[in-house]
């Protein structure tokens, strides 16, 4: 997408697409962190965008020997693609863009007019990409390592220099402005994949926790599980017969069998201080 092919107050849902211009949720990077927050956000039902230009720092590493679940370890470009496929199965929709600011949304021309939808309505923020696209959002999640620019004068945000840059945030990835999180290494989380995932999750899961969408647990249970108890099935919850769970696991193994069929196909990535 290009400044030309959309107007950019229109943002990504213009005549080249229908995606809309306003989100519940527009998580700012694409890697570990990113994207196991819009797992979660887009499986309870909040319209959700990743905007990232493909260039997370996992990729450049040989082999991922301590992610959990991969015992022989796995291909990093394989894991991100998975998470990448995971997040799009959940619901969440890729732009292929690098975010240059994040504003609030009344600022200016960025304020929603009064017969907007409800997403736009409710939008807090106005995040603005290098492609000229605007999309206003009621939540930004920003896990973007230590790319703190685009946050740069958003009043409430914090950024702490310790050699290289973070964003301010509580344990949860909460910041000092409402709606707004840190996710990942941006939040001073350990350069492992697996606690920037993790984080990631419990980001999302605080998220939700604080919108007004009702939820308890993202789990997927056993039919009658909750029900035979006499109780309701919990937001976010699910129940399931025997015979989807079985159909489930089919269609889990036959993906898993295709996608570690043969090697990863991208040439194998490394610092760019030792590129030619």
């Amino acid at each position: 997408m290009t400044a030309d092919a959309t107007d950019p107050a229109e943002g990504p849902n213009a005549s080249t697409d229908d995606r809309p211009a306003a989100r519940d949720v527009v998580v700012v990077g694409g890697g570990v962190a990113g994207l196991s927050a819009a797992v979660y956000t887009a499986r309870q039902g909040l319209d959700t965008l990743v905007v990232d230009p493909g260039g997370s720092v996992l990729r450049r590493n040989a082999r991922l020997e301590n992610f959990p679940g991969f015992p022989l370890g796995v291909d990093a470009r394989r894991l991100l693609d998975l998470l990448g496929e995971q997040a799009e199965t959940a619901g969440a929709d890729r732009l292929d863009a690098r975010v240059t600011r994040v504003s609030l949304a009344h600022e200016g021309s960025d304020a929603a007019d009064a017969d907007a939808g409800d997403a736009e309505a409710n939008a807090r923020f106005a995040v603005t990409t290098d492609e000229g696209d605007r999309i206003r959002a009621r939540h930004v999640v920003a896990a973007t390592k230590n790319e703190v620019g685009y946050l740069e004068g958003l009043d409430g945000v914090a950024i702490v220099d310790r050699g290289k840059a973070y964003v301010d945030a509580d344990e949860r990835g909460r910041t000092g402005v409402d709606g707004l999180y840190a996710a990942g290494r941006i939040a001073r989380k350990t350069h492992q994949a697996a606690v920037c995932a993790g984080h990631g999750a419990e980001v999302a899961v605080t998220l939700l926790e604080e919108a007004e969408t009702p939820f308890y647990h993202d789990w997927v249970a056993p039919e009658g599980y909750f029900t035979d108890r006499d109780r309701d099935v919990p937001p976010g919850c699910e129940e399931i017969a025997a015979a989807e769970r079985e159909a489930r696991e089919s269609a889990a193994l036959d993906a898993t069998r295709d996608r570690f069929a043969e090697p990863h196909p991208d040439p194998q990535e490394t610092h760019p201080s030792l590129e030619d």
